[in-house]
């Protein structure tokens, strides 16, 4: 199972993965059956999560049935229990929108729920995250999870996202740290073959490996940076909704 999953997110392009994934995983999902774990998402109950991950799947990890992985789940909790994001209908911007979110995102938010991507299938604008096409001060949410690993200029597309929130509106920014994490963020544009870029960057379409100064990064931007150790609070809970309690959650805020 383990190099099945890694095959295929490693060799099948992730616009493809999205729109064919959701059937096999659910079927796969019956040989899972049992109440170790929950997705706080989905709801759904399983032995244990699916193994995900390119080189080394991680135990433990995906969702057979909303597709969600550990940073997903970590984020809906967070989201739910320390802000105010399903409690009232507010302006949203999803970038590179996870499958797993999009339905209850959109009941809760509305026509003001944005997806947008300048690839994905699951977007309904597409959109270069250097160039945002909105006013300033539009988004009271950004929501834009394991991208900025991705684009050519990581400080132009938070000084983006910095734009368009509104005065006191935050974002919720992940990127992958791969250990050992340096000290700096690593960047090279002159890799540019797919297998260097996997050994420089963890992953053939990265062009950077953030390193201990991603807070600084998100200052640069003009946001406030904010580490928040809320996976660590969950306890037992953690194991039970498949989340790493030892991931920090980054969020961007800016200023009233």
């Amino acid at each position: 199972m383990k190099k099945l999953v890694s095959w295929l997110i490693r060799f099948v392009p992730r616009r493809y993965l999205q729109r064919v994934s959701g059937v096999g995983l659910r079927l796969l999902g019956v040989f899972y059956r049992g109440h170790q774990v929950q997705c706080p998402i989905c709801e759904h109950r399983y032995r244990e999560f699916l193994p995900y991950g390119r080189i080394n799947p991680r135990p433990n990890a995906l969702c057979a049935h909303c597709q969600s992985l550990e940073r997903h789940r970590l984020i809906w909790l967070y989201l739910r229990e320390q802000t105010d994001f399903f409690a009232r209908p507010q302006s949203v911007l999803h970038v590179a929108p996870e499958h797993c979110f999009l339905k209850a995102f959109e009941k809760q938010h509305g026509d003001r729920y944005i997806t947008a991507d300048i690839e994905s299938p699951l977007a309904n604008v597409k959109m270069d995250l250097h160039q945002i096409p909105f006013p300033e001060n539009t988004f009271d949410v950004v929501l834009c999870n394991h991208v900025l690993e991705h684009v050519a200029d990581d400080i132009q597309a938070l000084r983006e996202i910095h734009r368009v929130l509104r005065p006191g509106g935050y974002a919720i920014l992940q990127v992958p740290f791969f250990h050992p994490v340096p000290d700096t963020t690593y960047e090279d544009a002159s890799i540019t073959d797919p297998r260097a870029r996997e050994k420089a960057f963890g992953q053939n379409d990265h062009v950077r490996k953030f390193g201990k100064d991603y807070a600084h990064r998100i200052t640069r931007a003009g946001l406030v940076a904010e580490g928040h150790e809320f996976a660590n609070t969950l306890g037992g809970k953690a194991h039970f909704f498949g989340i790493e309690p030892k991931e920090i959650l980054y969020i961007g805020r800016k200023r009233s």
